[in-house]
């Protein structure tokens, strides 16, 4: 069962993001191709004509791939990448322990759609799917906690820098309150063994990703790039250079950003130099200062000679931030389209004159596809209420008023006692106004405060009356609470492994049937 709900109805989603759909005029120079009616045929173009390093890149895949366990899709996709007729469509996201949010198993699953239409729409070519994988992220906070049960679990470590870089060492404890939740689940035991392969039995947090990622969606082709690679990054010396001595990228973002921030709040503010020099255990920004560049928080510190020599043996070292990223994914990939949340949409939206300045091809901006799992116990209470899931977007107590409004027998709604009260002061404030013009200001302050007390009312009345309707009020918040914990959209807060544990890889299946990749839609999607 599917139910929509356009993005702009459903409360979270900010005014960029509905504006970016809607291709207002306000923000729509700042992206290329339409995100509900994209031109694929023109960025596959504009693709064809940026010398993409190929054979580089399949064979920093290949090196890549040779401890995993063979699954022949990925195998066949990366040999393609070799041919020019091949593209990819890619999706990012950081290393979270256990995949993160639900939204990591959407993102991934649409991109691995949308190649599939893709190819359908243009059978001479050849569609890849890709995710690239945010491993240098330094965000311990945000990438190393669950929702799980409604509670967060968290890893405790003492590790710091990249992520992706750190050893799992200590999650032992976090996979056995996994098992104590989930184990008992149909395919709960498959799930463990996979995370415990996957978590205990790799060097770092990002090998522990690709192992997990491959196993779960290897059976699609999708290819994951971990970009923490010297080979890789070889590729983007030439920018990488440019962004240490000529410092283009702060002043064209900035550019952009002022006409941006007119309408909208800027994501992500460009560094002087946005490049952060990468160790084991530390990931620190790059300053200039006079003639000598600098790590923050080390004692590196070089001149423009030595950090030219550094750059060119170990390229490696040099971590894009936000800025200069999606350049990089673009410089190495072949791709045509990039498919992110609101988040990513709003700071790509910063990058189209970077992007031209460099000659990199801009991608087709997709936004993420988001939706709402439904089960049939909740589903039958609300049908029993006579309410639909888009009710339950909007705030839990207006659709307890509302429901209460439209069942009760009683007029809760106090309009014609305001009404006979602004005709009332009409009267009054005219005699006053005849009597002494100074009593004018006085009624209307008579006015305000009678006005007031039948809100208080009114409210009071609909206080009341919820009491009748109990039951029913607490059904309803009790699947609010249940379809968007903690307030927020079920996508942002759960983990995929609830789910999986029950349905197995034939979870993966049923989302990816229900799946619109080019859409301005929020997708409701109820059990079988």
């Amino acid at each position: 069962m599917l139910e929509y709900i356009p993005y702009g109805k459903t409360g979270y989603f900010n005014q960029l993001v509905t504006d970016f759909l809607a291709e207002h005029s306000q923000i729509r120079p700042f992206y290329t191709y339409s995100p509900v009616h994209p031109d694929f045929g023109a960025a596959i173009q504009a693709r064809q004509g940026f010398n993409t390093p190929r054979a580089e890149l399949v064979k920093a895949l290949e090196q890549q791939y040779a401890s995993l366990e063979p699954a022949k899709a990925v195998q066949d996709n990366v040999t393609a990448l070799l041919q020019p007729t091949t593209f990819t469509v890619c999706t990012a996201h950081q290393p979270n322990i256990f995949t993160g949010y639900l939204y990591f198993a959407y993102k991934i699953l649409q991109t691995i759609k949308l190649c599939q239409e893709l190819k359908q729409q243009y059978p001479q070519h050849h569609f890849v799917p890709v995710y690239y994988m945010g491993s240098e992220d330094a965000d311990l906070e945000e990438l190393g906690s669950i929702y799980l049960d409604g509670k967060t679990l968290t890893w405790n470590t003492g590790q710091q820098g990249a992520v992706g870089r750190m050893h799992p060492g200590g999650l032992e404890a976090l996979l056995t309150e996994v098992k104590q939740s989930l184990g008992y689940a149909p395919h709960g035991a498959g799930l463990m063994e996979l995370l415990q392969k996957a978590y205990l039995e790799h060097r770092n947090i990002q090998e522990a990703t690709l192992y997990l990622v491959h196993a779960l969606f290897g059976r699609f082709g999708l290819v994951v790039l971990v970009p923490d690679n010297a080979a890789l990054k070889r590729l983007y010396i030439p920018v990488m250079k440019d962004e240490l001595f000529h410092q283009a990228s702060h002043a064209i973002v900035n550019e952009t950003m002022e006409k941006l921030s007119t309408h909208y709040k800027v994501q992500a503010n460009p560094r002087e130099i946005n490049l952060f020099y990468l160790q084991d255990g530390s990931r620190e920004r790059i300053v200039q200062e006079g003639g000598e560049w600098k790590v923050l928080h080390t004692s590196l510190t070089f001149t423009a000679s030595s950090l030219e020599a550094e750059l060119e043996a170990h390229p490696e070292r040099f971590s894009p931030n936000v800025i200069l990223r999606g350049m990089f994914q673009e410089t190495i990939l072949p791709n045509i389209a990039f498919i992110g949340g609101g988040g990513e949409i709003a700071y790509w939206l910063e990058l189209k004159q970077l992007f031209a300045h460099y000659g990199v091809p801009y991608p087709v901006l997709l936004l993420r596809n988001s939706l709402l799992l439904t089960d049939q116990p909740s589903m039958q209470r609300m049908h029993k209420l006579g309410l639909n899931a888009t009710m339950l977007f909007k705030p839990t107590e207006d659709i307890v008023n509302d429901y209460v409004k439209q069942h009760t027998n009683t007029s809760l709604v106090l309009k014609d006692e305001y009404t006979a009260v602004e005709h009332l002061f009409d009267a009054l404030e005219a005699k006053a106004r005849n009597i002494d013009v100074t009593l004018v200001a006085t009624t209307a302050t008579e006015r305000k405060r009678a006005l007031k007390a039948i809100g208080k009312l009114e409210h009071k009345f609909l206080r009341a009356e919820k009491k009748k309707f109990a039951w029913q009020t607490d059904q309803i918040r009790g699947v609010k609470n249940r379809w968007f914990p903690a307030g927020s959209l079920q996508e942002r807060k759960e983990n995929f492994m609830p789910w999986f544990a029950q349905e197995g890889p034939a979870f993966f299946d049923r989302i990816l049937a229900a799946l619109t990749p080019v859409t301005d839609q929020f997708t409701i999607l109820g059990e079988d």
